[in-house]
């Protein structure tokens, strides 16, 4: 059928907005999860352990999700390259995500960021742990944040609103009288054979050769 692109369209658009959300979700609670253990003593109270945050590690977690949520809600007004340029935002974040989430695991030495993040000193420092829950949580916000870049450019590319079915309602009744005077139209569909009856035309008779008919509303 003519709207299948543009329900496929939709139904891309949709899932992106699915993922994005729960992108989102996942990049708030990466950052709510510990993400390095710090066991301290000073020689004079009993030893401490210290929980760094996501949000202390990577203080960029937070306002990537808040981004992924905003792109969620931006993707229902947007369209054309205007959602194509959201997707290339969209696929920056995933690896902005990405690479907050990778570096947990290359960084050999997290000694030094973590006592400064917690403010303990050198010399109080025991042993430092890394939590990898919060890394792979995030790195899979990531893909998700990538996989809806990819269908927020799948729906650009084959539309969200090209056809007659979801056109704003003074083009519907423009097509609608373009079946009546012979004029060059969208393919028929259902919402556009209720439009043309709704203008008092009959989408099923034969148009005039070369010339408009008689409107039957006397316009």
């Amino acid at each position: 059928m003519a709207d299948d692109p543009v329900r496929r369209g939709v139904a891309a658009l949709r899932s992106a907005q699915v993922l994005l959300v729960l992108a989102a979700g996942g990049l708030w609670g990466a950052s709510r999860l510990p993400w390095v253990l710090i066991r301290s003593f000073d020689g004079l109270g009993q030893p401490r352990l210290v929980t760094v945050s996501g949000a202390s590690w990577s203080t960029a977690l937070v306002p990537l999700g808040l981004l992924c949520l905003a792109a969620a809600i931006a993707a229902v007004a947007v369209r054309g390259w205007k959602l194509r340029v959201l997707a290339v935002l969209m696929a920056a974040v995933s690896l902005a995500s990405g690479y907050l989430a990778i570096s947990m695991w290359v960084v050999r030495d997290i000694a030094v960021r973590a006592l400064d993040i917690a403010e303990i000193p050198v010399t109080s420092l025991q042993g430092t742990e890394r939590r990898l829950t919060g890394a792979v949580l995030s790195l899979v916000a990531a893909l998700c944040v990538m996989a809806a870049a990819a269908l927020l450019m799948r729906a650009a590319a084959r539309g969200t609103s090209g056809d007659a079915k979801y056109a704003a309602p003074a083009a519907r009744r423009a097509a609608a009288r373009g079946l009546d005077d012979g004029t060059d139209v969208p393919e028929m569909s259902e919402r556009l054979m209720w439009d043309a009856l709704d203008e008092g035309y009959d989408p099923t008779g034969d148009p005039p050769d070369g010339a408009p008919g008689p409107d039957p509303q006397g316009r």
